[in-house]
């Protein structure tokens, strides 16, 4: 990964190109642990599916992700702002809403760092 690349995780240090390449050092773990946290819960999990499937450079007013769950809108803001600080996603303020989007090639950096090259050059 290059070192902007690694920026778009939240990564300072210089990183391994996936995970089986080398072993993490403990900077890189923690930032990929916040990553990785934030990913963790089923709601956080879904909003970040929701946000994605807008595909590149689309975005999505939290209007239109709260009454996809059974939650109030201040828990969905706070799980949301949970994503911006793992470096996931970004928003902007239109009037009242809030629309979010994810940050441009993070989840393809995420995929390549958990993606396991073959010999032969097929992936896992």
């Amino acid at each position: 990964m290059s070192k902007q690349e690694l920026e778009v995780l939240g990564q300072d240090a210089v990183c391994c190109p996936g995970l089986s390449a080398a072993p993490l050092d403990e900077d890189q773990a923690a930032d990929l642990a916040k990553i990785f946290k934030a990913l963790g819960d089923p709601v956080r999990l879904r909003l970040m599916s929701m946000i994605a499937s807008r595909g590149q450079g689309g975005e999505v007013c939290v209007c239109e992700l709260t009454p996809a769950f059974d939650l109030s809108q201040p828990t969905i803001s706070h799980h949301l702002k949970l994503l911006r600080q793992a470096g996931l996603v970004d928003c902007e303020r239109r009037g009242t809403w809030v629309y979010y989007w994810v940050q441009p090639g993070v989840l393809d950096k995420l995929g390549a760092f958990l993606t396991t090259a073959r010999p032969g050059g097929a992936a896992a």
